[in-house]
């Protein structure tokens, strides 16, 4: 088991990529805290991981607020004694919105979930992570943090932010035991669709314009693997570094 005896807390873990990741981890041995905004589908997530013989413990948590993530860090280390592992996966869409449209709601709205989240996950886990000179954390990015136009402007803008916010982490704390890398799924079939009403028709047609051009829609369980990688021994060299997974989509 490549996370035997490690303590994982992964963000969004309800549904899509965060489960897939959860289930897996708990596979290979982690203990972990499965956070999510919906306290049925969390909760669906543990009885599975418990039932396959795993151990997980259902917290809820709506990312945009501080106390929700200090509460859910405080879980792990008050029901498994330390935390290991951070995986900030939580994420939402933006309507395909373009940036003459935006409105602030939208931009804070999509700002506050797919980034701040990051930060003050992060900074809460550090406090945890720099007292026993260990832990990993890893972020959900996408490729639109690595390109212009895979949606609109306030996700587009969120996803870069938390690439530069991985690669600083990374580097900044990198002597102190702790590594920061990214994810950066293409097309993942997942329920974040869900995230989005009447999108802009103008912003949607210049985001899919390329569309044509994706090989294929990649799995939640196909990210997860990844995410183990990242995790675990296994990538102990690999630190502030971006991995897209995309069926090479972005290569073309």
């Amino acid at each position: 088991m490549k996370l035997a005896g490690k303590v994982a807390v992964v963000t969004g873990a309800g549904s899509g990529m965060g489960e897939a990741i959860a289930i897996l981890y708990a596979k290979e041995g982690a203990k972990v805290i499965v956070a999510d905004t919906n306290e049925q589908t969390a909760q669906q997530v543990t009885d599975k991981i418990k039932q396959a013989g795993g151990e997980a413990t259902a917290v809820v948590a709506n990312v945009m607020q501080e106390e929700d993530v200090q509460n859910m860090i405080n879980a792990a280390v008050e029901k498994y004694g330390t935390l290991d592992i951070l995986v900030n996966n939580a994420g939402i869409m933006d309507n395909f919105v373009p940036a003459g449209d935006v409105t602030d709601e939208l931009w804070e709205r999509v700002i506050g979930v797919n980034t701040t989240s990051v930060m003050r996950a992060t900074r809460k886990a550090l406090a945890i992570f720099l007292e026993k000179n260990s832990g990993v954390i890893i972020n959900n990015a996408s490729v639109g943090g690595l390109y212009g136009s895979r949606a609109g402007a306030a996700y587009t803008a969120s996803k870069h932010a938390v690439i530069g916010f991985t690669k600083n982490v990374g580097f900044q704390y990198a002597n102190e035991g702790i590594r920061c890398n990214a994810i950066a799924p293409g097309g993942v079939e997942t329920n974040i669709g869900t995230t989005m009403n009447e999108p802009n028709k103008f912003g949607m047609e210049k985001a899919m314009s390329g569309a044509a051009f994706n090989p294929r829609n990649g799995k939640p369980e196909e990210i997860a693997t990844i995410a183990l990688f990242l995790a675990s021994d296994d990538a102990s060299f690999v630190n502030g570094q971006v991995i897209a997974a995309d069926s090479g989509w972005t290569a073309y």
